[in-house]
């Protein structure tokens, strides 16, 4: 019988990645891991450890039957775990958040809650979270930060009282010691694999596994008699997707969409200075870096590349997201990019977009996720088409010129690329 588990807590920085990492590395080789949200930075961190691609469980972009079916297409592993985002609740208004993917899925959450300074009030805080909706999934409890186990032992006695029905998993000692170096802190997007597996022995080290798995069977997953989006005609045509250090921010569906849908994809390294083949009918350039010092020096001398994608924008289709966006571009303050839209960006102190955004394009709308520093510097009144990127206020964010389209929307390309 297959497992599967979404692992949240109350709020971010509670420790849901430092216990999705442990886990992740315990079941590596039987584990499929997925991310709640439009996150493309955990799935990255998932696929070092668990040597399998992450996939985006997204409630905003995809509706529930579309939703299950990404699901069941990736759930092909013994075991799935679910990175929640933000808070167990955060995002339902949008349908988005990690309650509305646990229980669309009838999968068993578990929340990770920081028992720091506290004993009855975290008791509290978990009664209050079962509660708030009748139809939740949260079945299991592990503490974090837990300075004893005569803590751990006060802190459980409170939580059976007010909840006899969630399964208390264990505890993670405060301060652990292979998180204690200077070198590493939190950032564990950038340990090593001996330090993953020292990491993962000191989490998992007061954690009942066997109790958290008895939570976590998946009886029976929710199918899709049919294919939930828009037919596939298979394409005679050869797709280049540049995909790199710089150029990163892909859903690992969107690409396994483009393999369905095109003759061929060629992977292509911007930073290596590659080219394009002449028989490209059309390239994407995801969302990424490419406007930050050390990501700029990385391609500023891919000339090769920078000239065969201006050859190819001349006839051929380009899409383009984000930080591909601004490197069709003329400029990004001082750094020079690729000069094929009239348009020059500028970074700002200050966020310009993070969230959830919409964008009208030809009566259909397109939904998207956007997170930026960048904005819109000037742009031609005529010459290209522009499009309006809304949440409340909508604000200059897609732009069009012959067969070029660029989008600050990062977008799950099954639902229908601009294009």
């Amino acid at each position: 019988m297959k497992k599967a588990l979404v692992i949240s807590a109350i709020a971010s920085n509670q420790g849901k990645t430092l216990l999705t990492m442990a886990l992740l590395q315990h079941y590596k080789g039987r584990v499929r891991p997925f991310k709640c949200g439009p996150d493309f930075i955990d799935p990255q961190f998932h696929e070092k450890i668990a040597q399998t691609p992450s996939v985006n469980l997204d409630g905003y972009m995809m509706n529930q039957e579309q939703l299950t079916w990404i699901f069941n297409k990736y759930m092909d592993k013994e075991v799935a775990i679910l990175e929640g985002v933000m808070g167990y609740y955060d995002g339902m208004d949008k349908g988005a958040s990690a309650y509305d993917v646990a229980r669309s899925l009838d999968v068993a959450s578990l929340l990770i809650l920081d028992a720091g300074g506290s004993y009855i009030t975290v008791a509290a805080v978990l009664k209050g979270m079962k509660e708030f909706r009748d139809d939740s999934t949260i079945k299991a409890v592990v503490l974090n930060r837990v300075s004893s186990q005569m803590h751990y032992d006060l802190v459980k006695k409170h939580l059976l009282i007010a909840c006899p029905e969630i399964q208390v998993c264990g505890w993670i000692q405060k301060g652990l010691k292979t998180l204690s170096s200077t070198h590493l802190g939190l950032n564990l997007k950038e340990l090593d694999a001996h330090t993953i597996q020292e990491v993962t022995q000191d989490v998992l080290e007061h954690i009942d596994l066997e109790a958290m798995e008895s939570v976590m069977h998946l009886d029976k997953t929710k199918t899709s008699e049919t294919y939930p989006f828009k037919t596939i005609v298979k394409k005679d045509e050869v797709c280049v997707l540049v995909k790199d250090k710089n150029f990163s921010f892909v859903y690992h569906d969107n690409l396994e969409y483009l393999r369905e849908l095109y003759k061929e994809v060629i992977l292509l390294d911007s930073t290596k200075d590659e080219t394009i083949t002449k028989n490209a009918d059309i390239v994407i350039i995801p969302g990424g870096y490419v406007e930050t010092e050390d990501s700029y020096g990385r391609i500023k001398e891919s000339l090769n590349f920078k000239n065969s994608l201006i050859q190819h924008a001349k006839s051929k289709e380009v899409y383009a997201e984000c930080a591909g966006l601004i490197y069709l571009g003329e400029f990004c303050d001082d750094k020079k990019m690729s000069g094929i839209l009239p348009i020059r960006f500028e970074l700002t102190d200050k966020r310009e977009r993070l969230g959830y955004y919409k964008c009208e394009i030809d009566g259909e709308i397109k939904k998207g996720h956007a997170f930026h520093y960048s904005r819109i510097k000037k742009a031609p009144q005529t010459d290209i088409q522009l499009y309006k990127v809304s949440k409340k206020t909508a604000k200059d964010g897609g732009y069009k010129q012959d067969k070029v389209f660029g989008t600050y929307l990062h977008t799950m390309w099954r639902l229908g690329l601009f294009l």
